[in-house]
């Protein structure tokens, strides 16, 4: 049983391509159609200020955390998918490198085990969004306020 790997994803790399289309695979197999990125997921990581990171598994994508910062004010955790704890550590890292005062992120509050993850990591419910994912789907927005250096 080999190790996981948390991956940067360069827009560059030889394999953007190959890790693209598994993520879409996941996405696919994951989330319902309504909330998945399967058919722009190459366009949204293209995106200026954009990011991912993926845990590599035996040469395979074992999950992923795409973000995007458009200020220096807040970060933006857009998806999230498989066990997440170590990906979502490594993007909030990556948002407190680049001076991000806050980060966001949706979750449907009957998501127990997401909430739980947040939670544990720092973040507290802003508020609940009525209609979010669907007209019957609510979600709570979460934010991660940087620490004052």
């Amino acid at each position: 049983m080999g190790s996981e790997v948390i991956v940067e994803l360069q827009r560059n790399s030889t394999n953007w391509a190959n890790v693209v289309g598994e993520i879409v695979k996941i996405e696919r197999k994951i989330f319902p159609k309504h909330e998945s990125l399967a058919r722009s997921f190459d366009e949204e990581l293209r995106k200026k200020n954009s990011g991912l990171l993926y845990a590599e598994l035996n040469g395979e994508v074992a999950g992923y955390v795409m973000y995007s910062w458009p200020s220096s004010l807040y970060a933006s955790i857009t998806k999230l998918a498989g066990k997440a704890m170590e990906r979502l550590k490594a993007a909030i890292e990556k948002c407190k490198k680049r001076k991000v005062q806050r980060i966001s992120l949706h979750v449907d509050p009957l998501r127990t085990a997401a909430m739980t993850i947040y939670k544990k990591l720092g973040f507290q419910v802003d508020s609940l969004v009525e209609g979010y994912y669907s007209s019957d789907r609510n979600a709570y927005r979460m934010h991660l306020d940087s620490e004052s250096d």
